[in-house]
């Protein structure tokens, strides 16, 4: 499969809106039409740190997604991209979508002078860790959530 992988559009809405929807049931994230709107808005404004690609079949349907933004990393003085989301179709997956939105994201990042791509996946994603433990390494950081 070919694909091409592009800045998210606003015209992106409603194929966007069905593969976020996908992304969150796949972590079980109970999600709003309203918390969709939220994200997207962020999305399309350019002065809103969170950006987003998209890939794209031949036949001109997204068949995946990815957001990333910036980070400030104050122990080695420089920034950072962290990759937020990253989510194939279904029916897609196999084809090297993940690949190509991981290499769009790196390479935004080396426009950017970003040094590191970096992202979190469930423990339990084989799948996408198959993918990952090709493409980047494994840090031994792990992650703490403290609800405030």
């Amino acid at each position: 499969m070919t694909l091409t992988i592009r800045p998210l559009t606003s015209a992106d809405r409603a194929a966007w809106n069905i593969l976020y929807l996908g992304y969150a049931t796949f972590y079980k994230v109970d999600q709003t039409a309203g918390m969709r709107d939220t994200v997207f808005g962020w999305l399309m404004d350019p002065e809103h740190e969170s950006k987003g690609l998209v890939a794209v079949g031949e036949d001109g349907k997204l068949v995946g997604l990815t957001h990333y933004r910036p980070f400030a990393a104050p122990l080695t003085a420089s920034v950072k991209c962290f990759l937020d989301d990253l989510f194939v179709d279904p029916a897609a997956r196999g084809t090297g979508a993940a690949d190509a939105l991981i290499e769009g994201v790196a390479k935004v990042a080396r426009e950017n002078g970003w040094p590191v791509v970096r992202w979190i996946t469930a423990d339990d994603n084989y799948r996408g860790r198959g993918v990952y433990d090709k493409t980047a390494t494994r840090t031994m950081w792990i992650t703490y959530d403290l609800k405030t």
